[in-house]
C-alpha cells in the first residue's frame, strides 16, 4: 500500500507563483499619426488607444511643430518613436531603424497604419526582427496605387508578404483586391474606422470658438479638413451666395491648413462671399472636436480627381463630426458614401 500523503504544513514552502505571460506587443508603424492633422492620422491613433497600454509602440514620423509634438508624446499611454524626418519611406535607414526598436521592445506583430508604402518593408521585419505577424492597413491612397502598373506590382508583393491587408470599406476593397495574389486577396479583412468618442463628443467646447471667432450669433456650416482640391472647399466656396439668399447670416468656417488655401482665398473673393467666409488655418488636434462642434451642420462635398488616383478612401472626418452630433453633408467619393447614413447622419 502506498503511503498516504502528509497533512499540510506551515512549514512546507509555498507553490511558487505561476509565472506571469509574456504582453504580446505591437510595433505600429506609420507616417499617420497625430498631431499631424488627417482622416487616417485619427484612425491609427483611435486603434492604438484600443489596445492594452503596456501592448502598443508607435514609430513614426516628425512634424513641423516640434513643441506640440513633444507634448502630445508625453500624454500617450504607449511609447512613441518619432523618426527625424517627416515623411519615412522603406529605406535602409527607416527600416534599420524599425529593426531595432521591434526587437527593443520585444514587439512579436507589426502593423502598418497605411499598407503603402511602409508596408514594403514587411517581409524583412518578419526575417530580420523575428516579427510573428504582419498587418498593413488599406486607404484611399492604396485604391490609387491599384490603377498603375509599377505601384500596382508593388501593392501586390505587399499584399504577399503581410498575413492580412485590412481594408476599410467595399470600395477600397473593390479597388484593390483584384491586382492581389488570390491568396493575399483571400486574407483581406475589413477593419471599420472609428473614433474615440471620450474625445470626439458633444459639450467639448464649440460655442467657445464660435464667440471667438465673432460666430456666436449665426448659422455656422464648418468643414474640418486639410486644404487639398479633393476636399471640395470650393464647392462651398461657390455654393455659399445661395446659400446666403436663404439664409443671409450663415457663415462657411473652413478649418484646417494646405497648399490649397491661396486658391481658395481668391475663389472666396471672386464670389463676393469675403465677409460670411471663416478660415482658421491649422489648429492644434486638441483643438479639432471644439471646431467640429463649432458649426451646426458639418460639409465636405469630397470629390474623385485625376481619373480616380486621387480618391476618398472613407471619409473619417465625417464620423468625427456625427460624434460630436452635427449632421453631416458629405461627397460621393471613394468610400465616403460608407461614412453616412443618407438621410439619418
Amino acid at each position: 500500500m502506498n503511503a498516504p500523503s502528509p497533512e499540510p504544513s506551515a512549514d512546507l514552502p509555498a507553490d511558487p507563483p505561476a509565472a506571469k505571460t509574456p504582453t504580446a506587443r505591437t510595433l505600429v508603424v506609420t507616417n499617420d499619426f497625430p498631431p499631424r492633422p488627417g482622416g487616417i492620422q485619427s484612425f491609427v491613433h483611435s486603434m492604438a488607444l484600443r489596445l492594452p497600454a503596456d501592448s502598443v509602440v508607435v514609430y513614426t514620423s516628425s512634424w513641423k511643430d516640434n513643441s506640440e509634438v513633444r507634448a502630445f508624446d508625453r500624454e500617450q499611454p504607449f511609447p512613441v518613436v518619432r523618426d527625424a524626418t517627416k515623411m519615412m519611406v522603406p529605406n535602409p535607414w527607416v527600416f534599420r531603424r524599425a529593426k531595432d526598436i521591434a526587437r527593443a521592445e520585444k514587439c512579436d506583430a507589426v502593423w502598418f497604419g497605411a499598407s503603402a508604402p511602409l508596408g514594403l518593408m514587411g517581409r524583412g521585419l518578419r526575417a530580420e526582427a523575428g516579427v510573428a505577424r504582419l498587418v498593413a492597413t488599406s486607404h484611399g491612397h492604396e485604391a490609387g496605387w491599384a490603377q498603375l502598373p509599377v505601384s500596382r506590382q508593388l501593392l501586390r508583393r505587399i499584399g504577399d508578404s503581410v498575413d492580412t491587408l485590412t481594408y476599410l470599406g467595399e470600395y477600397t476593397r473593390s479597388k484593390i483586391a483584384p491586382v492581389l495574389s488570390p491568396e493575399a486577396a483571400a486574407r483581406m479583412v475589413q477593419l471599420p474606422p472609428g473614433v474615440d468618442e471620450t474625445v470626439f463628443r458633444p459639450g467639448v467646447g464649440g460655442p467657445e470658438v464660435r464667440e471667438r471667432l465673432g460666430l456666436a450669433d449665426r448659422p455656422v456650416a464648418v468643414c474640418v479638413s486639410r486644404l487639398v482640391p479633393r476636399k471640395g472647399q470650393d464647392t462651398l466656396i461657390r455654393a455659399w451666395p445661395r446659400v446666403l439668399r436663404e439664409v443671409p447670416d450663415a457663415a462657411l468656417l473652413i478649418v484646417g491648413g494646405g497648399p490649397y488655401r491661396g486658391e481658395l482665398e481668391k475663389l472666396v473673393d471672386r464670389v463676393g462671399v469675403r465677409r460670411s467666409v471663416v478660415f482658421t488655418g491649422p489648429v492644434p488636434w486638441s483643438e479639432l472636436p471644439a471646431h467640429h462642434e463649432a458649426g451646426d451642420v458639418f460639409a465636405m462635398p469630397c470629390r474623385t480627381r485625376r481619373g480616380g488616383l486621387d480618391v476618398e478612401g472613407l471619409g473619417i472626418v465625417y464620423l468625427e463630426a456625427s460624434a460630436v452630433g452635427r449632421p453631416v453633408v458629405a461627397g460621393d467619393s471613394g468610400g465616403a458614401p460608407d461614412a453616412v447614413l443618407d438621410g439619418e447622419t
